[in-house]
């Protein structure tokens, strides 16, 4: 009844709102009408634009506030993207009732700056617009959807609902009204960044030598922060027609060493700081029922490399890897957090989420470990999943040397990170692994695939995650998975049922199929490795079993790929644009630990290991140690070249009048390892209590409010939080945002609640 009465109260302050609005743009409109110069003329008509979009707006708006309780995940957690549209219409009337009340007051004034409110008016007219051509589009998603159900039904295709978008017009969310969902403190980073990517794509894109680009590097930033507007289109353009490695170029930025050392300047100190490279080595863990189940090393795409984790600890324990010049040592803790990164699949490392861990180490006073395992496109699906479960197999199995009794084992991650940590859940039940005692998980996407649903049309105007970008990170990471589907699909449909993780059945371990694994991983003539972990399969089932060529394919060589060309191009750039400060935390040990190999382990054959060492020496993706640091960056010395995209505003305005939609129009196979959400209700029964955060104007947000409706509906301890006024990836920002801080820190009290802090001391 609280809730019910809230929400009164605020429909009430939006009809009060709308109607001051509605009645001074129609005084200024009047008021400016005996202007005879062309901005008064603008600007009169301008308001009377708002006025004839918020009549346009109201109905639409009207019915989806009537239904939108309906998809919620509880009464007491109201939310979805149905609901963010309507805040995001009440919040901007708000925006646009305070320019109306300046220009009220202003517009008799000697020194009134009618070009600047012209400008400003127009943009705010130009977003009304767009909102109600969204607005029309989730009054179609709810008729073609199941009442509660935030996806549509199967009788429309996605291709089918994205062409429907194209007549969004996404340059009015980037230019001079950008952000203004958000809270005030993320709005000027939003800015600063949009405003560096736009500056940035330009000298990513300029085919003019490194003297030329730096020359132009500050004018280029000075006018996207002059002119909202070419930025605006700028910032579109780049974001439907760019490459993924241009994403990952951009998103590298936070790599830099400066951008790295931030988070030990600002964030308490941690007594353990020490990355580790865990052999790929085959080994065995013990499962649910005793039994010993193999875990083998991650081989798909890459063949076998090191898998590389970061230790990170506020004290040092007992037993811990990693230096210290503290000689009082803890106790293990009975508690380890598995942490697993975000970044879209395709880019970022522990290092760039240090600013929100080193906090959460402290908090929390438990170790944690992040995995850095290997991005799209150079290590598509599943590779990343490959690694992360063996990351969490080895931690489980060598909790020790990380200063934990491994009591309780919580899987931690936000965004691609929580997506990864949910197929390792999945995985485990499907091995008879030892399962994660609880899982965190912060905006995670459990639908890989363009499914349209309202949370998802935000990204059209989402600073951080622009509906280019997502896809791109998509199609990077699973859109290898879409070639000759027709086939694929038709096969995976026949035989759907069988499968055994759709299933969930856990056969006898030591069948006869890990019998034959165990000598084939010692057999030298091996030329390949399975996809998934032969002990789940029956002897029927291990002659149809998946398997994966160790050959890298021609496109992944790095002499002439795209990846070595970028990232040859943002060392360059980074070293003659930004100051590289040197700056040593003493109480880092930012040096590669090789594990010792556990015992039990089951040793790769020396000829697999000679045959594969020069590959991965060479492989673009791999990782180097350059002095004591470790570098995701190859040498530079491949050649550096990148398709021009046009810098000219006219030519901009060109290209965004092409459909960019054609390029998405591809199918993702309904993998529950990819898309947890395809698991089947059995499966799903089995995963531990789950804490998932989500907010309200995250693209993700319905993925995390369908996925925990249906753990809610199959009897699962689950616990869904959905904040405000937040951007998707906010624990990044938790240095320089308020707001993020606090979030942040109700990510730890949902961590200790899977901890059971009142339960065992830490």
């Amino acid at each position: 009844m609280e809730l019910v009465g809230e929400e009164e109260v605020i429909k009430s302050s939006f009809s009060s709102d709308v109607s001051e609005l509605t009645h001074l743009c129609r005084e200024n409109a009047e008021a400016l009408r005996s202007d005879e110069s062309a901005e008064g003329q603008r600007l009169s008509a301008a308001f009377l634009a708002i006025i004839d979009h918020i009549k346009t707006i109201l109905p639409s708006l009207d019915k989806i506030r009537a239904v939108a309780p309906l998809y919620d995940f509880s009464p007491e957690t109201p939310g979805n993207g149905y609901r963010s549209f309507v805040n995001i219409v009440e919040t901007f009337v708000a925006h646009a009732l305070k320019l109306a009340r300046e220009v009220a007051a202003a517009r008799n004034n000697l020194f009134f700056r009618k070009s600047g409110y012209m400008k400003e008016v127009e943009a705010c007219s130009h977003v009304l617009a767009s909102l109600g051509t969204c607005l029309e589009h989730l009054v179609t998603y709810i008729d073609l959807s199941e009442t509660g159900n935030l996806f549509p039904d199967d009788k429309h295709s996605p291709a089918e609902l994205l062409a429907k978008t194209t007549n969004i017009n996404q340059i009015c969310f980037y230019g001079r009204c950008l952000g203004f969902q958000f809270c005030e403190s993320m709005r000027k980073a939003l800015q600063f960044i949009c405003i560096t990517m736009a500056s940035y794509s330009e000298a990513y894109y300029n085919s003019g030598g490194l003297i030329s680009k730096a020359t132009n590097s500050v004018y280029t930033g000075s006018k996207y922060l002059i002119d909202p507007e070419l930025r605006a289109r700028r910032i579109v353009n780049i974001a439907q027609y760019s490459d993924v490695e241009f994403c990952k170029a951009f998103w590298q930025l936070a790599e830099t060493d400066l951008m790295q050392k931030l988070p030990s300047l600002v964030t308490p100190s941690v007594a353990i700081n020490q990355e580790i490279s865990i052999p790929p080595q085959s080994f065995t863990i013990t499962g649910i029922d005793g039994s010993d189940v193999i875990v083998p090393a991650p081989s798909s795409h890459i063949g076998p490399k090191p898998v590389l984790v970061r230790l990170i600890s506020a004290n040092h324990r007992e037993g811990m890897l990693g230096k210290t010049t503290d000689s009082n040592s803890l106790p293990p803790s009975p508690y380890l957090l598995v942490h697993c990164h975000g970044g879209g699949f395709v880019a970022q490392s522990s290092r760039s989420h240090e600013c929100y861990l080193r906090d959460w180490a402290n908090w929390l006073n438990v170790p944690i470990i992040s995995v850095d395992y290997s991005l799209a496109p150079d290590a598509p699906f599943p590779r990343a999943l490959e690694e992360t479960l063996y990351a969490y197999c080895w931690a489980r199995k060598n909790c020790n040397m990380l200063g934990s009794t491994g009591q309780k084992v919580i899987l931690v991650g936000d965004s691609a990170g929580a997506n990864l940590n949910l197929g390792v859940a999945l995985k485990c039940i499907e091995m008879g692994l030892p399962r994660p005692h609880g899982m965190f998980l912060a905006y995670v996407p459990v639908l890989v695939a363009f499914i349209p649903s309202p949370a998802r049309l935000l990204c059209f105007m989402d600073p951080l995650l622009p509906f280019g970008f997502m896809m791109r990170c998509l199609k990077a990471y699973a859109g290898h998975l879409s070639i000759d589907t027709k086939k694929d699909e038709q096969k995976s449909e026949e035989n759907i049922d069988d499968l055994p993780y759709f299933e969930g059945e856990i056969p006898a371990k030591n069948s006869k199929a890990d019998e034959e694994m165990k000598g084939q991983l010692e057999d030298e003539s091996l030329t390949e490795l399975p996809l998934r972990s032969p002990s789940k399969f029956s002897d029927h089932e291990s002659d149809s079993m998946t398997t994966v060529s160790l050959v890298s394919p021609p496109a992944l060589q790095p002499e002439n790929s795209a990846a070595a060309r970028s990232r040859k191009y943002v060392a360059q750039f980074l070293d003659r644009y930004v100051q590289n400060d040197k700056i040593k935390d003493d109480e880092e040990q930012d040096v590669l630990f090789e594990a010792p190999q556990a015992e039990n382990s089951v040793p790769p054959s020396p000829t697999l290991v000679e045959r594969f060492s020069s590959m991965a020496s060479s492989f673009t993706g791999h990782f180097s140690v350059s002095g004591s640091s470790l570098s995701r960056e190859p040498s530079l010395e491949a050649a550096c070249g990148s398709p021009a995209l046009p810098l000219d505003p006219s030519e901009l305005d060109q290209m965004l009048d092409k459909d960019p939609t054609e390029e998405f129009k591809f199918t993702v196979p309904k993998d529950p390892y990819l898309s947890p959400y395809f698991a089947s209700d059995k499966v799903l029964k089995q995963l531990p209590p789950i804490k998932i955060l989500s907010l309200q104007l995250d693209p993700c947000l319905d993925d995390c409010v369908m996925f925990a409706k249906r753990l809610k509906a199959l009897g699962n301890d689950v616990q869904l939080d959905i904040l405000k006024n937040l951007p998707h990836g906010f624990l990044n920002f938790s240095l320089i945002s308020k707001e993020a801080h606090e979030g942040s820190k109700l990510c730890v009290e949902r961590i200790k609640a899977l901890l059971g802090f009142d339960e065992v001391d830490n």
